[in-house]
């Protein structure tokens, strides 16, 4: 399957906050940490890694509002109406972490790497092809961004 035409839009569950990806993205992951299983409430999260420049709100900026984690270094972003975790800026990374499942088609975006492998739920697969057990060091995200970009589309 090849990628969708740009730019790939979202929202939240209700509708308020909208946004749209204008730039490829970089990769896609699932994360299994406790904390993100608890956001969702599911056994991963799942993210597209976008370039900061290439995110943005079309819609309902003002109904965006911290979530989960109060701290710098995550910052979860959530509808204030409906509570959605729609994306998440981490002070420093390369990329915002937008919820793959709050784009307006998920399905093209299987997760290519997943992390904290050490706390997922021993039933739970993906078809990431590669695994770590906790994040990768921010310097080994350039060598992933590369393969995901080469990868058969």
């Amino acid at each position: 399957m090849s990628d969708p035409a740009l730019p790939i839009e979202g929202s939240c569950r209700c509708g308020r906050v909208r946004f749209a990806i204008t730039a490829p993205p970089l990769l896609t992951m699932a994360c299994h940490c406790t904390g993100c299983r608890k956001m969702t409430a599911s056994a991963f999260s799942l993210s597209v890694a976008v370039p900061p420049e290439g995110f943005e709100i079309i819609a309902g900026e003002g109904d965006i509002v911290i979530g989960g984690l109060h701290d710098d270094q995550l910052q979860h972003q959530h509808c204030d109406w409906c509570k959605s975790w729609v994306f998440t800026r981490i002070p420093g990374a390369p990329f915002v972490n937008v919820r793959s499942t709050m784009l307006d088609d998920p399905a093209p975006w299987e997760p290519f790497i997943e992390t904290q492998t050490a706390e997922k739920l021993a039933w739970v697969t993906t078809p990431a092809r590669h695994r770590f057990e906790r994040f990768p060091p921010m310097e080994d995200f350039a060598a992933l961004i590369a393969e995901y970009q080469g990868r058969p589309r």
